[in-house]
């Protein structure tokens, strides 16, 4: 199968900085590429944006990737839907001009759990990653090379849709395999906070 087109926004930088980096805002499941740009903007003007939408629909809702069953992931269409957002960033970089090798992903739900596939099978690709109420996208045997990459978890107390045993062994995962993981448990449930968005700004603020 071909790759296709992805759909997207990209707002530029407005400060005056030398090399910024990019903001790669992944949507969760029936969002689309204009979701996570106000979260995006909070990031500040010297941060570039680009906001990506799923190539996947699934009952008409955009997604990444397919999935069998909630939170059963078709683990073949994570991996060639993983490559297909590598070669789109490798594709548009020049295009937009951004510095690829200063991409830090931003992902919500399912966004978060393309974000961690990346991490996992193209690391090279990402600075770093915040991952919004992850899931481990495929088995740990699928890892590849590790390299020691920030990233932030975080997970709600209340979140019915994941496991925290489950979260926690995704951290050790990443963890063994040199990326550098920050994972908080806020009380919350699958939807997004305001504490979300201070932690996730001072995480970044702090890394880039």
């Amino acid at each position: 199968m071909d790759f296709q087109p992805l759909k997207y926004r990209f707002v530029k930088a407005t400060a005056q900085v030398n090399d910024a980096s990019t903001l790669l805002l992944l949507h969760g499941t029936g969002g689309d590429e204009t979701d996570l740009l106000p979260l995006g903007q909070s990031f500040g003007p010297e941060v570039n944006l680009l906001s990506v939408r799923g190539n996947v629909l699934e009952n008409g809702m955009p997604r990444f990737f397919r999935r069998l069953a909630m939170g059963v992931f078709d683990e073949k269409d994570v991996r060639f839907r993983t490559r297909e957002l590598v070669h789109f960033l490798a594709e548009v970089a020049g295009q937009l001009g951004f510095n690829p090798a200063k991409v830090v992903a931003l992902g919500y739900s399912n966004g978060a759990n393309i974000a961690g596939a990346v991490l996992m099978l193209h690391p090279e690709c990402l600075a770093g990653a915040i991952l919004l109420r992850p899931m481990q996208p495929l088995n740990g045997s699928d890892f590849g090379t590790g390299r020691p990459v920030p990233v932030l978890m975080l997970s709600g107390a209340t979140d019915g849709t994941v496991d925290p045993a489950a979260t926690r062994a995704y951290q050790d995962l990443l963890a063994a395999n040199q990326l550098v993981v920050t994972h908080q448990q806020l009380p919350a449930g699958h939807s997004l906070t305001r504490e979300d968005l201070a932690i996730a700004l001072a995480w970044f603020n702090a890394n880039f």
